[in-house]
């Protein structure tokens, strides 16, 4: 199954920053809405951050203005940039692909994710 790949987590103290990468070999990512999703100890995963084909870019609200989303065609890359982390930023995060929509259940090829943790 098609995976995407994500990297660049890490620990970081409150007010940090951090970049995750989320990367395909087998498709372009251009085609799709791409979708950056956390998951916390003992929470349901949510969506924080999509980019669509169209590079229109969607933020929660909890992240609006702390996080921006982009794309780096030439790398098929996918980036979430991350600033002013707060500790309630502490979770796995995934990126996945959708044809479009936005709803959780509408997106494929999750990657295993990963460890952001906003500590001091």
């Amino acid at each position: 199954q098609v995976q995407l790949v994500e990297s660049g987590g890490g620990l970081v103290h409150p007010g940090g920053s951090l970049r995750l990468s989320c990367t395909a070999s087998e498709f372009s990512l251009d085609d799709y809405t791409i979708g950056w999703f956390r998951q916390a100890p003992g929470k349901a995963r949510e969506g924080v951050s999509y980019i669509t084909s169209q590079n229109s870019t969607y933020y929660i609200s909890p992240v609006k203005g702390r996080f921006t989303i982009s794309r780096a065609n030439t790398e098929n890359t996918v980036y979430l940039q991350m600033n002013s982390l707060k500790p309630g930023d502490t979770a796995v995060y995934y990126c996945a692909k959708s044809l479009g929509g936005l709803r959780t259940l509408d997106f494929t090829s999750w990657g295993q994710g990963t460890q952001v943790t906003v500590s001091s």
